[in-house]
């Protein structure tokens, strides 16, 4: 890469940095987007170790990046590891707790330190949910107003709104919680993999909230990846049939095909795909327990109702 093209580095500060938050940065194929994260990883107070996953198709990203102050341990695995990239870098963490970002996201300051002193304070906090500002102008994510409305009642012993959903670059993790329920399914991937690691944590009894407090920033630029929709329109097919019950399972499975049979866009990909991963689905279906059944259902019907109103994300 020219130097000309090279966005200034940030040089990391000598102060002492916050010893209990890791911030993990999936990658592939966006060096430049990269840099500029890491330039804002390494400005910030907390000076958080970062381990980076590179799951490009050649050296470029490994040569842009050489060197780059904020990061502690690049990894580069041998395929492209999609979302479970993310469970790698938890296992390189050395700390208790490890934020989420990608490529294009990065924390804001202060962020990090108060994410940590909240799972300090709250020690069935798994994973905190933060609100998150896109692009230049830090406008709202639709998926705020989503969060900070969640039906689900407060619980004592977790901060913010209970909620079942979050945005996998805007997130913090307890390590302990993250791994123990196996991070990010290898059944899904990417696309959506979100819900499924919050039904899990809910389930082995972990809390999961939206913390407006914290906030990432998202600069996600022009470069969304190609198929995502189908991904997602699969995986929520295949999230129903690990955990939902089978009336559940089967709305969404007839919800795809249909939607397959009328050239909805992705959905025939996604149908062929779920189609194939639905023997690996079944046997590793694992029902939710009935408390967390009935959240989810909650949200089911607080979903259903927003896009009967226009208003869903």
């Amino acid at each position: 890469m020219s130097t000309e093209h090279a966005p200034a580095r940030t040089r990391r500060s000598t102060a002492p940095g916050d010893p209990r938050i890791t911030v993990a940065v999936i990658t592939r194929d966006r060096a430049a987007s990269l840099l500029r994260t890491l330039d804002a990883l390494a400005a910030l107070p907390e000076q958080p170790p970062v381990v980076v996953v590179d799951n490009s198709r050649d050296d470029t990203t490994r040569r842009a990046v050489a060197g780059h102050p904020a990061i502690t341990r690049l990894l580069r695995p041998a395929g492209n590891t999609g979302a479970l990239g993310r469970n790698l870098a938890a296992r390189h963490a050395r700390t208790p707790y490890v934020a989420f970002s990608d490529d294009d996201s990065w924390w804001e300051p202060g962020s990090l330190a108060r994410a940590a002193d909240l799972l300090d304070r709250h020690p069935r906090l798994g994973l905190l949910a933060a609100r998150t500002l896109v692009g230049d102008e830090a406008a709202e994510d639709p998926l705020n107003a989503v969060l900070a409305a969640s039906p689900l009642p407060p619980e004592p012993d977790l901060p913010g709104r209970p909620v079942l959903g979050f945005l996998g670059c805007a997130c913090v993790v307890r390590k302990e919680a993250f791994l123990g329920v196996g991070g990010y399914h290898p059944l899904l991937f990417f696309g959506g993999e979100e819900t499924l690691l919050a039904y899990d944590l809910a389930a082995a009894g972990w809390g999961v909230a939206y913390e407006p407090a914290l906030c990432a920033r998202h600069h996600p630029g022009d470069h969304t990846r190609a198929g995502r929709s189908a991904l997602v329109r699969r995986n929520h097919v295949l999230t129903t049939c690990l955990r939902r019950p089978w009336p559940v399972a089967l709305r969404a499975g007839t919800g795809l095909a249909l939607a397959a049979a009328t050239g909805r866009p992705g959905a025939p990909r996604a149908l062929k795909e779920a189609v194939v991963r639905l023997p690996a689905a079944l046997a590793r279906r694992r029902p939710l327990p009935p408390h967390v059944e009935r959240a989810a259902r909650l949200l089911d019907r607080e979903a259903t109702g927003h896009s009967r109103e226009g208003t869903a994300p």
